[in-house]
């Protein structure tokens, strides 16, 4: 069987999609991705797979790119003919799905996350929407990571029920991320990890800082994400900048040893305003971490409050700062606790292998009809 990958980059597949493309290779199928070359292109054609270079304007909105974007899959799509197309995230599932609708090929979408259609709304929301009811009307199936999303999508979309279902999220290895003891330091060390844009709550993770500063309550806060200054919702390295020099956070660039990074913390903190399923918490959650995260779809699905960690109110810094507080004021026990309920939690309900069963069992169904 010849499975097609089609994301946004190739980083979407070495970061969240390993366990499942090494699954696919090992059966002896052949996987090729199609994505814009990045430097990760190189590591997906270590493991196997044949890359093929997609060009994306992944955040515009000019129609002539996007249009040039589903010309490329269709001609890609004749011409490789593979058996079944996965897609992630908003322009692949769009465009993947119209031009496996033209070029005979099957589509599994994977809806990770609203996102900033659901968010912001505007002409480009709307736009989004109508393009998700045409596409999506040609999907042989779509994935939703969790029941919020689900719901909030069929107000704005009219589907088929029948064609979709639940992921817990990417899943998570479970060998490779394995459970580590919880090690104490003073002061606590806080780790957020994300995309330094608005939506991701970068600014209220700062600004829970500053006021655990003002009331004399230490803490690290440790801010890691990739910068990119070209996108309409990220943070300047200016503002980053000025952080760092008022002893806000520590921030650190875009990291691949994720276990050796969130090891050196505690606590991870996700105060994001939606979510699919977020990668961060559950690698936290496996190596087992407390989690601290606002009240929204996709954290709540992670962190069950006074379970394994607490939930804070969205878009409001203070809160976050009193579940800080909160979280201080346990003790080492209570902490262990947190921590062993977590790795409990992601073994229970995100084992990868689910992901994995999930994936196999629709395209058995799609490619043998």
């Amino acid at each position: 069987m010849k499975i097609a990958f089609v994301t946004n980059t190739c980083w979407n597949v070495y970061n969240f999609r390993e366990g499942l493309v090494r699954y696919f290779l090992n059966r002896g199928d052949k996987v090729i991705s199609l994505a814009p070359k990045d430097r990760y292109s190189n590591e997906l054609e270590q493991w196997g797979i044949e890359f093929i270079d997609t060009p994306l304007d992944q955040t515009g909105t000019n129609p002539a790119r996007d249009l040039k974007y589903f010309n490329q899959i269709r001609k890609i799509f004749r011409r490789e003919k593979p058996d079944v197309a996965l897609c992630f995230t908003i322009k692949p599932n769009i465009y993947a799905s119209l031009a496996g609708k033209l070029a005979g090929v099957p589509t599994i979408c994977n809806v990770s996350g609203l996102g900033t259609v659901f968010l912001a709304g505007g002409w480009t929301g709307k736009l989004a929407l109508r393009l998700y009811q045409l596409a999506f009307g040609y999907s042989n199936h779509i994935f939703f990571q969790n029941d919020d999303d689900k719901k909030m999508f069929l107000k704005h979309v009219k589907l088929n029920h029948s064609r979709m279902s639940l992921l817990p999220g990417s899943g998570i290895n479970l060998e490779r991320f394995a459970y580590q003891d919880l090690e104490f330091s003073k002061p606590t060390k806080l780790l957020m990890i994300g995309r330094i844009i608005e939506e991701k709550g970068v600014r209220d993770f700062v600004e829970a800082s500053k006021i655990l500063k003002e009331q004399e309550v230490s803490v690290q806060c440790t801010l890691v994400g990739k910068l990119d200054e070209s996108h309409s919702r990220s943070i300047m390295k200016a503002e980053v900048e000025e952080w760092e020099r008022e002893k806000l956070i520590k921030y650190l660039p875009h990291n691949d040893d994720i276990q050796s990074l969130i090891s050196e913390h505690e606590v991870v903190v996700l105060p994001s305003y939606r979510e699919g399923t977020p990668r961060t918490l559950l690698e936290g959650a496996a190596l087992g971490r407390p989690l601290l995260a606002s009240n929204v779809p996709g954290c709540k699905e992670v962190v069950r409050d006074g379970f394994n960690g607490f939930l804070f109110e969205v878009k409001n810094p203070s809160s976050l700062a009193d579940k800080i507080k909160l979280y201080l004021a346990l003790n080492d026990e209570e902490r262990k606790i947190f921590s062993v309920n977590s790795r409990k939690l992601v073994e229970e309900k995100f084992d990868q292998s689910q992901v994995i069963q999930s994936y196999v069992e629709t395209i058995g169904q799609i490619v043998d009809k």
